[in-house]
């Protein structure tokens, strides 16, 4: 059915809505067959390994409840009361810090759905996470220059899965706090989530720096009850996203700062390109948020030359401190390569985890971001991220490193898919929460899952 231009705004509102109603339902479908055919291909005697028994998830199918529920509920509540009122009219200054403080509960207490030991201070304690090598780390220097070395299977003393897996940055991180007094699951938990929780804050600042005030405040509350935090808590992935959306937002800010001449510009500028170098070092596919930083420094107008050329400083920096003491990101990329298809991932078929992909990413991005994204039109900050994340999202899938466990490994890239909420109307804003917050709950309870 096509739209006539003299429909009435009514008529106009109520097919805006079919149209989200419909792209959400086909994207359940596409969630629906990823289930359908994962179960399947699981089936005994099937002869094919997509290693991940709640596929497209990975984790075990099994319904539970823990301490969490209760707070997880009440959380999800208040935000759906109050949320979206408070963002409307509370000064940024109170704003902000009550949005991280609202994001925090909700991840601390999905996490405690699973149970305190299970769910969050065990979390990170397995053989193949960050931690089990730490207390092996004596010599940083020695680390970073032999950590190539160490990369591939079969080789002495290789690293662990998720350390060898990753650019040295990711295990720094957690030697740094094992080396602050820090040591042990619970605290680098701790790091995890206290890091990721910033996304609820790094989003909307971004929006507002390039000039969308509004779009901010409506996204605030999306970013709160954002379903990837099932995988904000625990995981190194959700701190990978919160660095790195800090990184993103202090682009804005730079941007914003050069047009207006502030003397903050430059620091801002600084820190941007540090975070976000820092971030290819915690993960190689972060690169790929490159798409975003460069949508942000588009939208910048007359800051965008002083806030690239300076950021680009700051990251290539970076990069010169890991050169100079050992580790060349090329050669550990081009290593992890050949590592990754040395383990399950030889066996994982590239034709079911190129679609089923896309379904976790819409279980961790929420029926609301479906049918924000539905709406995307023309250009302008909103569009320029959404637009880049697709992006980024797209190359990721298409190169087949990331066959299965994306709900948690794209979290740094589905975070910026978020300003898509601020597209949807205002009256039906709180119903979309209730999706989102539905779907989290419903996940966390269906699904025991490893991260």
């Amino acid at each position: 059915m096509v739209e006539s231009p003299t429909a009435s705004p009514l008529a106009r509102k109520t097919l805006g809505i079919r149209g989200d109603l419909l792209a959400v339902a086909l994207a359940a479908l596409l969630v629906g067959a990823a289930v359908a055919v994962g179960a399947y291909l699981n089936r005994p005697g099937s002869g094919v390994v997509i290693w991940a028994e709640a596929a497209p998830l990975y984790g075990s199918w099994l319904p539970h409840y823990g301490k969490g529920t209760v707070l997880a509920v009440l959380v999800a509540g208040c935000v759906l009361m109050w949320g979206p009122a408070l963002a409307e009219r509370l000064p940024w200054r109170r704003l902000l810090p009550l949005g991280y403080v609202a994001s925090l509960a909700w991840i601390v207490s999905l996490a405690l759905v699973d149970g305190w030991t299970r769910g969050f201070a065990r979390r990170l304690a397995t053989p193949h996470e960050y931690l089990h090598e730490v207390p092996g780390i004596t010599d940083i220097p020695a680390m970073l220059a032999g950590f190539s070395d160490r990369i591939l299977a079969g080789q002495p003393d290789n690293w662990t899965t998720h350390v060898a897996g990753h650019p040295p940055g990711a295990t720094l991180v957690f030697v740094w706090l094992d080396r602050l007094g820090l040591s042990g699951p619970v605290w680098a938990a701790i790091g995890c989530v206290l890091a990721g929780a910033l996304v609820a804050a790094a989003v909307p600042v971004t929006l507002a720096a390039l000039g969308r005030p509004g779009a901010a405040r409506a996204s605030l509350p999306f970013a709160v009850l954002f379903p990837g935090a099932v995988w904000l808590g625990v995981s190194a992935d959700g701190l990978f996203a919160g660095v790195t959306a800090g990184g993103i937002a202090l682009l804005a800010l730079a941007t914003r700062w050069f047009r207006e001449g502030r003397a903050a510009a430059l620091p801002a500028a600084l820190g941007a390109g540090v975070l976000l170098g820092f971030g290819i070092f915690l993960s190689y596919g972060l690169l790929l948020l490159g798409t975003v930083a460069l949508a942000v420094v588009l939208c910048g107008h007359s800051g965008r030359t002083k806030t690239l050329l300076v950021a680009a400083a700051g990251a290539a920096g970076v990069v010169a401190v890991f050169a100079v003491a050992g580790f060349w990101w090329l050669d550990g990329y081009h290593l992890v390569v050949e590592r990754y298809y040395q383990g399950i991932a030889s066996h994982r078929p590239y034709a079911y985890w190129a679609w089923a992909n896309l379904a976790c990413l819409v279980l961790a991005a929420g029926p609301a971001v479906v049918a924000g994204v539905r709406r995307l039109r023309g250009w302008g900050p909103v569009v320029a991220l959404t637009g880049a994340a697709l992006l980024a999202v797209a190359v990721a899938d298409l190169s087949g490193l990331s066959k299965a466990e994306v709900e948690r490994i794209w979290l740094p890239f589905a975070v910026w898919l978020l300003p898509a909420t601020a597209l949807l109307p205002p009256g039906t804003r709180r119903w979309w929460l209730a999706g989102q917050a539905a779907l989290a709950l419903a996940v966390n309870h269906l699904v025991l899952t490893v991260w």
